[in-house]
């Protein structure tokens, strides 16, 4: 017993000297990401944020709570993208360190509501505002310039039924609190005896909270299906690499004349020429069209002219018809920070010589558009290129718009052999849950998805050692969920607990300033 004693006591010793602290807390950031796919334990999203708070907890001051959530949340970035560490190099850990630093006032929160003895009013105040505060992470990070919305908690339970109900009611944001909240409840149970039961009715009400959005919250009529087909021409390098995925393209969606699909979708940069200046490739991709009898959809990444005059490299969905370019293009609004442009360039162009940097800034697209497919009922559908299927907002402006389908044209070719590819498509279902309509998710090289408008899975995927098509059934709807209707009223809510919050601890230090300063006059009286 003595030397289990004496262990104990080296081991805490050793985790309160800086470097060991320090290791403790990035390895406890990083834990989150086994929720993500590609490992997708959904269900250890739950307690997996509960070492970070255990640590946190015991700083002992505010500046070391905030030190240990920096580095937990450094380490929470470099796990969640680590597949860029071939484009980004070493840069990955510099913008991980920097991102990092939005964790910083989290710590203190965390720190100042779950030290100490908890009262039961203290901990059910530590379970609501805890979670308000991490979501607060998460909106300023998912600022396009900051990295984009990429590895949110919520995202991790993209195929949980219930958390793809809740997403419909209040978006991938609503999600994140729960988790949050649940991973807050079980600190608290494991670390303050007095509030354990406080702690565990909060799980309960939790429970019945989700259960009573299973039941009773609005979901679209279902209206019938419509045949999609995804062409996924594989792995194509080397010399020629654009024209022959082309000429594969053309192949395998000639193979699917007779199979009685309204939409072929390609991936994206499936075209490397502006058809406009090239008659001749747009006359095969109509010739396609009619042969399939069927729209296309395919996605150019090429020097064009927009409406508005300008020119240089766009990413483009370009829907075609039977009788050609139908005129209907989107220009992709949300570029990849460093993959699609260097945000200020003239200072962080150096990063060009570190990686796979942009040599050249795309443009940008100016609105959302949506398309009629040629000969499918009236269809309208809402495009979205690679990496705009993580923004939330994206998607539910292109349904309030009409569209009836929404569909995401992807490349990951580049990170074929990480978690990016399975993390990219389950995005998808999120995207489909919060907005009440199917979404299709259409790669070069996998992994190709198409999820149903609860975001239930609408056919098995192609992963990424296919190349092929395949042809879903893809079940539509109408009507609108209360995300569509209300938008991101999590986020404001949680913006308003955490204004009440300070607001309560301004008044509780301006009452203690008042106590104390009577005994301060008197002590300076005598």
């Amino acid at each position: 017993m003595d030397a289990l004693t004496g262990w104990r006591g080296r081991g805490v010793r050793v985790l309160d000297r800086a470097p060991g602290r320090a290791a403790a807390a990035l390895v406890a950031g990083a834990l989150p990401a086994l929720a993500f796919p590609a490992p997708s334990l959904w269900w250890f999203a739950y307690v997996c944020l509960v070492p970070l708070l255990l640590l946190v907890r015991s700083a002992g001051t505010g500046r070391g709570a905030a030190r240990d959530a920096w580095l937990g949340g450094t380490g929470y970035m470099i796990a969640v993208h680590h597949w860029l560490m071939p484009s980004l190099h070493v840069f990955i850990v510099v913008l991980a360190a920097l991102l990092g630093l939005l964790w910083a006032p989290w710590g203190v929160l965390a720190h100042r509501l779950l030290r100490g003895p908890l009262s039961g009013r203290a901990a059910v105040a530590a379970v609501v505002v805890v979670p308000c505060g991490w979501l607060m992470i998460e909106l300023v990070r998912s600022w396009e310039a900051l990295g984009g919305p990429w590895g949110l908690l919520g995202a991790s339970q993209w195929q949980v039924g219930p958390a793809l109900r809740l997403a419909s009611v209040g978006g991938v944001w609503l999600v994140s609190l729960l988790v949050v909240a649940v991973n807050t409840a079980v600190t608290v149970l494991l670390v303050h005896t007095a509030a354990r039961a406080v702690a565990a009715v909060s799980l309960l009400a939790g429970a019945l909270a989700v259960g009573a959005v299973w039941v009773w919250s609005p979901q679209p009529e279902r209206t019938g299906t419509v045949g999609v087909a995804v062409v996924q021409p594989g792995i194509v390098a080397g010399p020629g690499s654009v024209q022959r995925r082309f000429a594969r393209g053309e192949e395998l969606t000639r193979s699917l004349a007779g199979e009685g699909v309204d939409l072929v979708v390609w991936g994206e940069s499936s075209v490397g020429v502006d058809p406009v200046r090239r008659p001749d490739v747009a006359a095969r991709l109509a010739a396609l069209s009619r042969a399939v009898g069927a729209g296309l959809l395919v996605n150019v990444d090429a020097r064009q002219t927009d409406a508005a005059g300008r020119t240089g490299i766009f990413k483009s969905a370009v829907l075609v018809g039977p009788r050609g370019l139908t005129g209907d293009r989107y220009d992709k609004m949300r570029l990849v920070p460093f993959g699609e442009y260097i945000p200020a360039r003239a200072a962080l162009g150096w990063a060009t010589s570190m990686g796979r940097a942009a040599g050249e800034d795309r443009l940008r697209g100016t609105g959302p558009v949506t398309m009629r497919v040629p000969g499918a009922d009236g269809l309208r559908i809402g495009p979205l290129v690679c990496f705009e299927s993580a923004f939330p907002d994206m998607s539910r402006r292109l349904v309030r718009d009409g569209a009836g389908l929404l569909v995401a044209q992807s490349s990951t070719s580049s990170f074929q052999h990480g978690w990016a590819p399975a993390q990219h498509a389950s995005l998808a279902a999120l995207r489909a849950a919060e907005s009440g309509r199917p979404m299709v998710h259409a790669t070069l090289t996998g992994v190709s998805a198409v999820y149903g408008p609860g975001g239930e899975p609408a056919g098995p995927r192609l992963g990424t050692e296919a190349g092929g098509t395949a042809v879903y059934g893809v079940p539509l709807a109408r009507g609108t969920t209360l995300y569509v209707r209300f938008g991101d009223w999590a986020l404001y809510g949680a913006l308003g607990v955490l204004a009440v919050f300070c607001a309560a601890e301004g008044v509780r230090a301006a009452r203690a300033r008042r106590r104390t300063r009577p005994v301060e006059t008197a002590t300076a009286s005598r």
